[in-house]
């Protein structure tokens, strides 16, 4: 417990993505950069690309949020994951979600 207020949650996800249309690293790129913009804006999450870096059509982003209840670390980082299976220009091949 912290300081009497509440309990620390912490929340991961680690989403492995498909970039079918990718013919170079600059295309990718561009793909990354445009999804870490949109979700951080949405979803007031940490992100960044954690793997994969020189792979031009494969990609894994790890995502970070903390709060003082799990459901509500579940739910955000499920939401997370659900934007990124309806985007058209990528596929989510795997993804694990850890919450402490």
């Amino acid at each position: 417990m912290l300081g009497g207020e509440g309990w620390l949650v912490i929340g991961t996800a680690i989403v492995d993505l498909y970039i079918p249309g990718s013919n170079s690293l600059k295309d990718k790129r561009r793909v990354v950069r445009s999804i870490l913009d949109r979700i951080r804006s949405r979803y007031n999450v940490s992100a960044a690309e954690i793997s994969n870096q020189d792979e031009w059509r494969q990609l894994t982003l790890g995502f970070a949020w903390v709060s003082n209840e799990g459901g509500h670390v579940c739910r955000s980082l499920q939401g997370v994951i659900r934007f990124l299976e309806r985007l058209p220009d990528v596929e989510v091949i795997d993804y694990s979600v850890q919450v402490i």
